[in-house]
């Protein structure tokens, strides 16, 4: 089989980062008022952009409740369109002859009064104003302004991305429990005194010991691998497929491996433990289909590393000695380096010609995948 010196390939990878610039988008998901502006510092917490979205319609009843017929309830209602009311206000009233007894139709809600319909009898209460805000997610500076949307943010910072993720942003600080890629942390394990911390595991944690760290008040958990029951017993259904981070769960929950009992890598390891103590952003939404999102640990400092790595590497695309994850079976989840680049295409059991490579695993081993099984761990 040939090979060529020449040969390389490209495909998008999983950050492994001890030191790089975090660049984070935050914007509201409807226009509004931007609170900071360029060249601010700002922390985790700080509120970039507010606004308020309409709150929901709530239909009343109101002519069957008092008794009249629609089209002539605008001469019972007390309350104006577009006039505010309050939970227990009324309405619309009726007086009995001589005002001797009344029939009253009360709002269900604060809100404002929308519509009165003589076609329906029915008035149409919309709910307050819901405000939402976005936060600043990392601290950092302000590097551009969104008009009436938002902000991007840039820090320092370390960067860890997984593979799967369940739940949304998290803060806390990095605790490594334990004490080697390969440790299954079992609800033993998980101390009492755990609460608002990112806890680092090993190879896998069960679902007794994610439900401990839920009770202690842990903020998120990084694993390399998990059992998929455990997660579906973890959010009571089957995980999705397409886009993860909108889960309750209680906890941010990080995969950096793949599903079953699957060492951490050791890189990832190192990454953690080395900045245990310091302040963590962690996210796990994910999204395997078009407009790819990752998991990530996002751990901002002021430490300066030599650069290991090589960009121009990295820009030029997968080389031998390049490391990868292999992301399908039979190998999924295993971490090696590139050792060749066929030239020529393969023939694969779905009856496909496509291009492969050839990948030294941690054992020694060296396997033949597609190119598109593979992915590059950025250091």
């Amino acid at each position: 089989m040939k090979t060529s010196e020449q040969a390389y390939a490209y495909t998008p990878g999983l950050k492994i980062k001890r030191q790089t610039i975090v660049a984070k988008v935050r914007k509201l998901p409807i226009r509004g008022e931007v609170l900071v502006g360029v060249g601010d510092l700002v922390s985790h917490d700080t509120i970039v952009a507010e606004g308020s979205i309409p709150g929901d319609p709530v239909m009343v009843n109101a002519a069957f409740e008092i008794d009249v017929e629609p089209d002539a309830l605008r001469n019972y209602v007390v309350k104006n369109v577009g006039e505010a009311v309050r939970k227990g206000d009324i309405i619309a009233r009726t007086n009995s002859i001589f005002g001797l007894f009344k029939t009253e139709c009360r709002s269900p809600i604060d809100g404002t009064i929308e519509l009165v319909s003589d076609l329906s009898g029915q008035i149409v209460i919309r709910g307050s104003p819901v405000k939402i805000a976005i936060d600043a997610y990392v601290p950092g500076k302000v590097t551009s302004v969104i008009p009436s949307e938002g902000a991007i943010i840039e820090t320092n910072a370390a960067l860890v991305q997984g593979i799967l993720g369940i739940g949304g942003e998290a803060h806390g600080k990095i605790r490594v429990l334990a004490s080697s890629p390969r440790d299954v942390l079992g609800a033993e394990n998980i101390p009492e005194d755990v609460a608002g911390h990112v806890l680092v595991g090993g190879s896998n944690i069960n679902f007794d010991a994610i439900m401990r760290a839920v009770k202690a008040g842990v903020r998120g958990i990084v694993t390399g691998g998990i059992e998929p029951a455990d997660v579906t017993k973890f959010l009571g259904t089957e995980i999705g497929v397409a886009i993860t981070g909108e889960e309750e769960t209680g906890l941010t929950l990080i995969i950096t491996e793949g599903f079953g009992q699957m060492p951490m890598s050791q890189r990832t390891f190192d990454l953690l433990k080395s900045f245990e103590g310091h302040m963590a952003a962690i996210n796990g939404a994910t999204q395997i289909r078009a407009g790819v999102m990752r998991p990530e640990v996002v751990i901002p400092h002021e430490k300066t590393f030599e650069q290991i790595s090589s960009a121009d590497q990295l820009a030029a695309g997968m080389v031998p000695g390049t490391i990868v994850r292999i992301i399908r079976e039979p190998y999924f989840g295993a971490i090696g380096k590139v050792h060749s680049l066929p030239v020529e295409l393969k023939r694969i059991e779905t009856e496909s010609e496509v291009r492969v490579l050839e990948v030294e695993l941690d054992d020694g081993r060296i396997v033949t995948v597609p190119r598109a099984n593979v992915e590059i761990i950025e250091e």
